[in-house]
C-alpha cells in the first residue's frame, strides 16, 4: 500500500469475515465515514466491495436512499481499484451512471461487484452491480483518474 493509503485508510483482515479485507478511512470527519467500514475481497477479476445500511441510509420508503447507495457505489469504484492493486493514492471520479433496479432493504448485507475494464495510463474504466443475496439492485459504471505522478 502506498503512504497515501496507510495515512488515511486503516486496511487489515475483517474480524467479521474471514478471507475479506476491512476498508476504513481513519478520519471519522469525512464523508467515507457516514457509510461506515467497508469489507474487500478480490476473486480474480472482480473485486467485491460489501457494508451494510442502516436506518440512518432510509428513505421514507424504508429502502436504502438512492445518495446512500450513490455514495457507496463510488467508494466501492475506489476500494476496488485499491484491490486491484492500480489505484494507490488520491484519485477522482470523472464519471459515474447508476442504474437504480430495485429499492434495497436495508439491515441486509449489501455487496458491489467491480470489475475492471481498461486501464490507461491515467484513467479506470469500472463497472458493476449492486446485489442483495442474488436479488439485484442496482448496476453502475466508472471512470477514475489515477493520481498524479508527483
Amino acid at each position: 500500500m502506498s503512504e497515501f493509503v496507510e495515512q488515511h485508510f486503516r486496511y487489515d483482515d475483517d474480524p467479521d469475515l474471514p478471507g475479506w479485507k476491512r476498508w476504513q478511512i481513519l478520519d471519522s470527519g469525512r464523508f467515507n465515514s457516514f457509510i461506515g467500514a467497508l469489507s474487500v475481497k478480490r476473486e480474480e477479476r472482480i473485486a467485491r466491495v460489501r457494508t451494510t445500511f442502516r436506518h440512518e441510509h432510509s428513505n421514507l420508503r424504508d429502502h436504502i436512499h438512492g445518495g446512500a447507495l450513490a455514495g457507496f457505489i463510488d467508494m466501492a469504484l475506489f476500494a476496488a481499484g485499491r484491490s486491484f492493486g492500480v489505484l494507490s493514492g488520491p484519485a477522482s471520479t470523472l464519471d459515474m451512471s447508476i442504474q437504480f433496479i430495485t429499492g434495497g432493504a436495508i439491515g441486509v448485507a449489501t455487496e458491489a461487484r467491480v470489475e475492471l475494464l481498461r486501464e490507461t495510463g491515467r484513467l479506470l474504466f469500472l463497472r458493476g452491480v449492486v446485489v442483495q443475496d442474488e436479488v439485484m439492485v442496482a448496476s453502475f459504471l466508472g471512470t477514475i483518474r489515477k493520481p498524479s505522478a508527483k
